[in-house]
């Protein structure tokens, strides 16, 4: 078995290979440009790591990583155009760099291109594979429109917000686990487990993300806090800060929004912790994160291939960064 650190490794030495043509270079540079901007690669890792518990990593698995890879860049670049974003990992966005009519074809060329790495697999998984992929990247369409409504919302709740974050970022997670474990042969029960453990881990990801950003170590959290506080961006602790706030505690919440002051970030904290909303958060990532490892407890292989997936949930979900 692999940790991931050493997947991560071996999936750099081989997605490192030219994946587009050198012409028209007005097209190809700016997708070369943009996966030269790295990121963590936990989408394609998950898919070798999916692939690793139930058997020795296949070759096509690579194959299907660098599809996922492709895709999640693809949808990356056009959210930085949805976004107006003009850094993306510190670096200037494809779209700020050239222009947004070449951002948009470049993403489409990536797109296309994670296909053509598709379409090596072995045919005996390849509808199956398929059929997954294409249904992940609707949901993330999906989940990434209902993100944009929410900004026109006063009335978002809770439920829908957890909706929107599975869509838009959980069920690729998930999916990317699921692929690898199809062409480890595992089957449709232990496929099932798996995608759910991926599911729940993402939820549980997000939720601590809203939290760090809110209520994290500056020093540890690698930036300043409180940046969705400033941009009134629907997080978890927003939304259940709305659904339990004293009318007193929301009007002044929803005055800060509009408002804008300069103390915004330490009085909206207050009112959090004056609600419980720092335990709260705690409390539900925790309860997303039991069931993701209570589906991975249950797929049927040994205990000791799980623990590079369970020593991933712990540093993902136990992070201070």
């Amino acid at each position: 078995m692999h940790s991931f650190k050493e997947l991560v490794n071996q999936f750099n030495q081989q997605f490192s290979t030219p994946h587009f043509p050198d012409a028209p270079t007005s097209l190809y540079d700016p997708c070369n440009y943009f996966l030269t901007i790295g990121g963590k690669r936990i989408r394609p890792i998950l898919c070798l790591m999916g692939n690793e518990l139930f058997n020795t990593i296949h070759a096509d698995a690579y194959e299907v990583a660098a599809a996922i890879e492709l895709f999640h860049n693809f949808t990356l670049m056009h959210d930085d155009i949805m976004d107006d974003a003009s850094l993306r990992r510190g670096m200037e966005t494809v779209h700020v760099k050239y222009n947004s009519s070449t951002a948009l074809l470049a993403g489409d060329v990536m797109l296309i291109k994670a296909y053509d790495y598709l379409n090596k697999i072995n045919i005996q998984y390849l509808h199956k594979i398929i059929k997954l992929f294409n249904k992940t990247a609707t949901e993330v369409c999906e989940g990434q429109q209902m993100d944009m409504d929410f900004e026109k919302r006063n009335d978002v709740s809770l439920e829908e917000y957890i909706q929107m974050i599975t869509l838009k970022t959980s069920v690729l997670l998930a999916a990317s686990l699921e692929m690898g474990a199809v062409l480890g042969g595992a089957s449709e029960g232990n496929c099932k487990h798996l995608y759910e453990f991926g599911k729940n881990l993402g939820v549980a990801f997000q939720i601590q993300d809203d939290y760090l950003d809110a209520f994290g170590d500056p020093e540890k959290f690698g930036k300043e806090v409180g940046g969705d506080i400033k941009q009134n961006k629907k997080t978890f602790l927003l939304l259940h800060a709305l659904e339990v706030a004293s009318p007193n505690q929301k009007s002044a919440l929803l005055a800060l929004m509009e408002q804008n002051p300069a103390d915004k970030i330490e009085k909206v904290l207050a009112i959090y912790k004056a609600c419980g909303i720092d335990a709260w958060a705690n409390q539900l990532k925790e309860q997303y994160l039991q069931t993701a490892l209570k589906h991975l407890e249950d797929i049927a292989v040994l205990a000791i291939r799980k623990y590079p997936l369970k020593e991933l949930a712990d540093f993902l979900i136990q992070r201070e960064v």
